[in-house]
């Protein structure tokens, strides 16, 4: 059965349009009864409709004689630690603000596999239940995430000048006191969230003002979340960019692991590091989730996407932010990170969105045909990629090349064709 509301990460969408309060009820209904109506710990990032949405969820829950913990909020990657019969996130992540949605999190901390996101839309039409649950809150969920992860993840930092960008978000309390804590010089950025500004200009999705004020106070390193802390990207001390293709080989190197997972949109250079230092890698749909489902089921402790997603297993249950900005610390190993990110060789990427109209949900036939037509012939030196974006209504088109005027070129040619076919 197609799933008719989650897409690669949850539920999401514009908040009054596609995402409403009554769907966002209904949700939490039908995932109560998945979870047999058990207790469902709830948490969410800092966006205006977060409130109201998280207030809908816990309904639901109640209504279907489930246990709603509210736990205010708090970073995706402590909902996962802290789920308990399941987890809940209300969040939409990297997207802008006008954007909201749900995630899952299982009693093991893991997000819902295909098959169960299916089972709980079956789910959505089914009445209340006859007994009523409970709705809590509780005020300590913070304090436990933090310990944990400084715990497991942290490392004397004594001397390093670090700015983080906190995107407005979930992490704007939590992340620079961690690195305080751990004796790092802090210059803390965009942490006063007032609901309409998580992403805004800031954070994972927009490292401008990051590398600006990385030059400008002459710091070692900054690094940048996105609004529910999942996500994170640094920039070296001039401001360049490193993204999480260069962090998990860093990682890779660093942890001495022998296998990586990684996505379809993982750099050309990233295969051939590893390919050097004799470490497998498995690829896998774009998804921190598919990444993870292969990383337990091959035995593996790292991963991750070039959007910012790492993954490390060992001492976690899913891809956290934070952990990853502390363990990139901890590997740099007295090098500055633009000496540590240089071990990757970078192929040059191209990418370009292209609306999807309403009446068509897939790639054109004749699109993947002249892709597929097109990666036989570059023989691996050079790749094409189109893809159905899972978050919003779009076709996402890569090139890469190790010369940026051959990525764009190609880019350019299959954009073109795709808009003939779309109409």
């Amino acid at each position: 059965m197609a799933r008719r509301y989650f897409g690669t990460d949850g539920v999401r969408g514009i908040v009054g349009e596609f995402l409403t309060p009554e769907l966002v009820e209904l949700l939490g209904r039908a995932a109560a009864l998945w979870s047999s109506g058990g207790r469902v710990f709830v948490g969410r990032d800092t966006r205006g409709s977060g409130p109201a949405l998280e207030a809908a969820f816990a309904e639901g829950v109640a209504s279907a004689g489930g246990n709603a913990v509210l736990g205010g909020v708090l970073p995706t990657p402590a909902v996962a630690l802290l789920a308990l019969d399941l987890g809940a996130v209300i969040s939409a992540s990297h997207n802008p603000p006008e954007y909201n949605g749900v995630k899952f999190f299982d009693a093991e901390g893991q997000k819902l596999t295909d098959v169960s996101e299916e089972e709980i839309e079956a789910l959505l039409d089914e009445p209340p239940s006859a007994t009523r649950g409970t709705i809590d809150e509780v005020e300590i969920s913070a304090d436990s995430y933090f310990e944990h992860v400084l715990e497991r993840f942290g490392s004397d930092l004594s001397g390093l000048r670090v700015a983080v960008d906190c995107a407005n978000g979930a992490y704007s309390d939590i992340a620079p006191k961690a690195f305080e804590r751990l004796g790092a010089e802090v210059f803390p950025l965009a942490t006063e969230p007032d609901g309409s500004n998580i992403n805004v200009g800031c954070g994972a999705t927009d490292l401008s003002l990051l590398s600006r004020v990385v030059r400008e106070q002459g710091v070692d390193l900054g690094v940048a979340f996105d609004g529910d802390g999942d996500r994170m990207l640094a920039v070296d001390a001039e401001g360049n960019s490193v993204d999480g293709d260069q962090i998990v080989a860093i990682l890779a190197l660093h942890l001495g692991v022998d296998l990586v997972v990684v996505t379809v949109m993982t750099n050309l250079g990233f295969y051939r590091l590893m390919e050097e230092h004799g470490i497998r890698v498995l690829t896998t749909d774009v998804g921190d989730r598919y990444v993870l489902e292969t990383l337990r089921r091959e035995g593996g402790i790292l991963g991750g996407e070039q959007s910012g997603h790492i993954i490390c297993l060992d001492g976690h249950v899913t891809g956290d932010g934070l952990a990853a900005a502390l363990l990139l610390c901890r590997a740099l190993e007295g090098r500055s990170l633009a000496e540590a990110a240089s071990v990757m060789p970078r192929f040059a990427q191209v990418q370009e969105n292209v609306p999807l109209p309403r009446n068509h949900r897939e790639v054109p036939p004749a699109v993947m045909q002249q892709v597929n037509e097109l990666n036989e012939q570059l023989l691996g030196r050079a790749r094409i990629l189109v893809r159905r974006s899972g978050t919003e209504p779009v076709l996402r088109i890569l090139a890469e090349a190790s010369d940026r005027d051959e990525a764009a070129e190609y880019c350019g040619k299959i954009s073109a064709l795709v808009r003939r076919e779309l109409g």
